[in-house]
């Protein structure tokens, strides 16, 4: 898809990312709650989500779903599975053929913009009867499709939105009777997730009540990623106006840039170099799955990423690592060594920014004010995303 019009002013790109969220989710939070609601049955008889695309910005968000499905950082929560067909491996409608069972659920990306080979494989596990979904245009049941036409905003929003899902989908199994199939209990104690979810101390003999209670929610947390995009944009400008001059002249004087992440932040560093590699020389640290497994076998998790930048980095090149806490040690020996090379580095952290910020070990800091992962990392889609949008094209 082609990018939209340059906008010269970071104040104008939160502007445009205000406006669209508050639009977005206004108008789908309802959606969202009857489709966690539906999700949460299909897991309950055993069903998987599946999630496809197969254009490079797509592949991210495949692979981002399913970590936060398979891996959740709510404690207590349960992992649920979820399985990422992003096209490296085969024609996506065959793939999900083999694999889709009819009680699964099935998530597109990038419809349209792959050929329609992500629609087509929604439709062979629709007459299968699985559940679908698509954040775009794609013959789905849901379709939950961001308004406006800039691609960045629309993954941003979109990315928020499966956030939201997989948050929102376990208040269903706290709450059995409204389950088809499951023995309800009388009341439930929300327990030490009451101050995140205080409606799930309910009883569960009614299920509208439950699904407005999401739906606020739903907007509760459009409103909290709204106000953390504004502090992330506003109060780092100056640092993203700096670090993408520093990234340009790089990339001017031939260098190129590299990314890495764990989890989630692994797939923001994968979107990051996807939207750069068009027109840049881009490195994703992340995703060569035998590099890693071997380094982290041989030598240690640790070191993952610095003897990348050992074998790839050279002056003139420049590190761009993503982590929600700031203090990853493969994300801080990284850094490190890239500074020692001579590579300019930019760093994208939650919490209070952790050991990088603290210990300035990144030329350019961009801090995330939350200790709440899935908005540090949607922000963060922002902040790279407004970064891209900064150094322009060559």
């Amino acid at each position: 898809m082609p990018r939209a019009e340059p906008v010269t002013t970071v104040e104008d790109l939160l502007a445009a990312r205000t406006d669209a969220n508050r639009r977005f989710f206004d108008d789908i939070a309802a959606d969202l709650a009857s489709l966690c609601h539906a999700m949460a049955e299909r897991f309950a008889r055993g069903g998987r989500l599946i999630a496809v695309g197969r254009t490079p910005a797509a592949r991210s968000d495949v692979r981002h779903v399913a970590v936060e499905f398979v891996h959740p950082v709510i404690v207590g929560k349960r992992a649920l599975p979820a399985i990422g067909l992003a096209g490296e491996d085969g024609n996506l409608p065959s793939r999900i053929d083999v694999l889709a069972r009819p009680d699964d659920i099935a998530i597109a990306f990038g419809a349209g913009e792959d050929g329609g080979e992500a629609a087509r494989a929604l439709a062979v596990v629709r007459a299968r009867g699985c559940l679908t979904m698509a954040f775009c245009p794609a013959g789905a049941e849901w379709e939950l499709v961001p308004p406006g036409d800039d691609p960045d905003i629309g993954q941003e929003l979109a990315e928020t939105a499966y956030h939201v899902l997989w948050e929102l989908v376990h208040v269903f199994f706290d709450h059995r009777g409204l389950l088809a199939g499951r023995d309800a209990r009388t009341r439930h104690d929300a327990g030490p997730s009451a101050f995140l979810y205080p409606f799930l101390d309910e009883r569960e003999d009614a299920l509208e009540p439950l699904l407005a209670d999401v739906r606020r929610s739903v907007l509760a947390k459009a409103a909290e990623i709204g106000a953390l995009r504004e502090q992330t944009l506003t109060e780092n400008r100056a640092t993203l106006e700096s670090a993408a001059a520093a990234l340009r002249a790089g990339l001017d004087g031939g260098g190129t840039l590299l990314a890495l992440g764990n989890g989630g932040s692994a797939t923001d560093a994968m979107d990051a170099v996807a939207d750069f590699q068009e027109e840049w020389p881009a490195i994703d640290l992340t995703a060569d799955s035998a590099i890693l497994t071997a380094i982290a076998n041989d030598i240690g998790v640790e070191a993952v990423f610095s003897r990348q930048v050992i074998a790839y980095g050279r002056p003139g090149d420049v590190l761009l690592a993503l982590s929600t806490s700031g203090d990853s040690r493969n994300v801080v020996q990284a850094l490190a060594e890239a500074r020692s090379r001579g590579l300019a580095t930019i760093a994208m952290v939650g919490y209070d920014g952790g050991r990088i910020a603290a210990d300035g070990l990144a030329d350019h800091v961009v801090v995330t004010r939350s200790e709440h992962i899935p908005r540090i990392q949607e922000a963060q889609a922002s902040a790279y995303h407004v970064l891209r949008r900064l150094v322009g094209s060559p």
